[in-house]
């Protein structure tokens, strides 16, 4: 009796402790982190090609080109952040990384305006000749703006799922309406955000100057990764685990290890797939993957536990008939038979 009960202590001590994180409480740290990340960095772009067109001599084609890029990997390395995340790292540790990135890459940009050697020299005034950027002048630049992108793309796309993680629990009723409220604030601070930095930030660097209206987006950014950090002991923290584009890959890449394999309408136990799994037999249309899921040798690639001993080899079903469904939605409408 008494092991008994000592055992019901030494379960209900972890979930008391995991109780006692998250909530409404951590919100402020990862609202003020994603919200001053937003007013950093998009504080910047408005009045950047004057930067670049004035400080660094571009001509306005190259400058645009340039800001464009910027654009495009700040934006698609959001890809990269959600998988990192999902798959190796988990959210914590991925908005931390990216947050250092960020204040790191402010900070190179705002000594890009405050040192004169890592900008051309001015334009001298008797002969009118100026010098273009040197390659390292260019490289910190482009470093500076690489970092900021990291960043970027590693805080965005798992800043609202990390703050979902603190407020996910079944065991409250009021657990959507919490959830719908939180959602409500957030994208309220990031459209505030938004307009801040399309008009205060810009504000200052027009009438300021670029050695301050470079300064207050590092600071801003410096308090964002602090307020993040604050909140650490707090933080409900959920383990990285197989992403689903993951399993996508691992899919194409079991289909062309498996190629060789023939193709026939087997029984149900032929193909791998878990026990509640929606599928137990993969659908006829594109059949070619359905080789990724067929057991040759149960004792050589199933686990004691149920688990594929390759699972770059040996998928389940689901798998399969998830990047079916992704590949049948795509715009160029992929069947096969």
């Amino acid at each position: 009796m008494e092991n008994t009960i000592a055992e019901e202590k030494m379960i209900l001590i972890p979930k008391d402790k995991d109780r006692k994180k998250g909530g409404l409480r951590t919100m402020p740290f990862i609202i003020v982190n994603e919200a001053f990340e937003r007013v950093a960095s998009y504080g910047l772009m408005p009045n950047m090609i004057f930067y670049l067109m004035n400080n660094y001599r571009l001509e306005a084609a190259n400058g645009s080109t340039i800001l464009f890029l910027w654009s495009a990997m700040s934006n698609g390395l959001s890809i990269f952040g959600a998988f990192l995340s999902d798959s190796f790292m988990g959210r914590y540790l991925v908005i931390s990384l990216g947050s250092f990135c960020s204040l790191l890459g402010m900070i190179l940009l705002w000594l890009t305006a405050m040192i004169p050697q890592l900008q051309p020299p001015p334009c001298d005034r008797f002969t009118e000749t100026c010098s273009s950027a040197t390659a390292g002048q260019m490289a910190i630049l482009f470093f500076s703006f690489g970092l900021i992108s990291i960043g970027a793309g590693c805080i965005r796309p798992c800043s609202n799922a990390f703050g979902a993680d603190q407020l996910d629990n079944e065991e409250n009723p009021n657990n959507e309406s919490v959830l719908q409220s939180f959602f409500n604030w957030y994208y309220a601070a990031t459209g505030l955000s938004t307009i801040i930095a399309f008009t205060v930030i810009v504000y200052i660097q027009d009438n300021l100057g670029w050695k301050v209206g470079f300064a207050v987006p590092a600071i801003l950014m410096f308090l964002s990764a602090l307020m993040f950090l604050v909140g650490s002991s707090q933080y409900i923290k959920v383990k990285a685990s197989s992403s689903l584009f993951t399993g996508f890959v691992q899919v194409v890449v079991a289909a062309f290890r498996n190629r060789k394999l023939n193709l026939s309408h087997g029984s149900i136990e032929q193909y791998y797939h878990s026990d509640d799994s929606e599928f137990q037999v993969p659908t006829d249309n594109l059949r070619c993957l359905n080789r990724t899921c067929i057991i040759i040798d149960p004792d050589r690639d199933v686990n004691l536990d149920g688990s594929a001993s390759n699972p770059w080899r040996l998928c389940t079903v689901d798998q399969v008939e998830s990047l079916k469904a992704l590949l049948r939605s795509s715009p160029f409408g992929l069947q096969a038979s």
